[in-house]
């Protein structure tokens, strides 16, 4: 059956709070550079009394990622959940006003909805420190069978693997999806996650219950327990229908059991927010992969997405990527 979607992202719905700070900040909240944490809602108050002006927009990994799928032209639906306050009305807002069904009930009670604070450097580097709120009940109940199984990707992210409730989610959609005859992808998210559930990442690619993989280097080395890029490659190669790893300025690799295709990253002018720079670049690569445009054409949109996106502050286009896509001779 012809699919109505072609992404249906699964994320943790995530109002981002974006503060250009530098790495004595960090050191006096005792923050790790780069990394992401949990945190509650008392450690989020404290944060953010201590934080200069910041920028506020709706976030998430997946829903960066679904967002960007939309901004290409092509058919979206994000599945996240919200409360029924402030912030979570102006969350459903601008995901919707993106051009993304967004079709998930807001909880009436319960935690408030979920915020990142994000630490930006002035090298562009990230640091997050996530208040999971109301993201953390999202809950098999919340998974519209019939969305999922008229998607042609599924695509998951890593974080959801944190709380039970959307881990058990995570996994019905990728059965429902694999009855539909559709795939199902996965976002590694960050080292630190990897570190929290290597083994059941790995066991993910192995019983094929996903079919794409994306991964940095850094989740890629600690996936594997190796500081061997090569081997760890390989043993992707073994586990995963496809794998795509990124490599920040030198680029991206996608990789199957039987083909490796290595692709540039865009030159950019000047990194500003390196935030939403692997959401984007999942972006572009399920575009192309939607399109059946190939590896390389894939690649080469993923890392059009992700430079249009490292150059501003946020982790949300502000250029038409469809545009863009084409003034580089890579639309559809």
């Amino acid at each position: 059956m012809p699919a109505t979607y072609d992404v249906l992202a699964i994320g943790n719905a995530i109002f981002d709070i974006l503060v250009q700070t530098d790495e004595s900040f960090l050191r006096a909240q005792s923050m790790t550079k780069g990394s992401m944490q949990l945190i509650d809602e008392a450690r989020a108050k404290a944060i953010y009394a201590a934080m200069g002006p910041a920028t506020e927009m709706s976030g998430g990994s997946a829903a960066n990622t679904i967002v960007g799928v939309a901004n290409f032209g092509a058919r979206a639906v994000y599945v996240g959940k919200v409360k029924n306050d402030q912030i979570g009305t102006m969350y459903t807002h601008d995901i919707r006003a993106a051009s993304v069904t967004f079709t998930t009930p807001a909880a009436g009670d319960g935690p408030a909805t979920g915020c990142c604070y994000i630490l930006v450097t002035p090298d562009g580097e990230r640091t997050m420190n996530t208040y999971l709120g109301a993201a953390q009940n999202l809950s098999p109940a919340d998974i519209d069978s019939a969305q999922v199984a008229a998607s042609s990707i599924t695509y998951l992210e890593g974080y959801l693997w944190d709380p039970k409730d959307a881990k058990d989610a995570f996994l019905k959609a990728a059965k429902i999806a694999h009855e539909a005859g559709r795939k199902v992808a996965l976002t590694m998210s960050d080292a630190f996650c990897v570190d929290r559930y290597r083994a059941e990442f790995i066991e993910l690619m192995r019983s094929k219950t996903v079919d794409i993989v994306f991964a940095n280097t850094a989740e890629l080395h600690s996936l594997y327990e190796t500081s061997d890029f090569d081997g760890a490659l390989k043993q992707l190669r073994q586990d995963v229908g496809l794998g795509v790893v990124t490599r920040s300025e030198k680029g991206c690799i996608a990789a199957t059991a039987s083909e490796v295709v290595e692709v540039p990253a865009f030159p950019v002018d000047k990194v500003v927010d390196t935030t939403g720079a692997g959401d984007l670049f999942a972006a572009g690569f399920l575009y192309g992969l939607v399109r059946d445009l190939g590896l390389a054409k894939a690649g080469k949109l993923g890392a059009l997405a992700a430079a249009e996106v490292i150059q501003h502050v946020g982790a949300r286009p502000l250029a038409s990527l469809k545009q863009l896509a084409s003034e580089h001779g890579l639309s559809a």
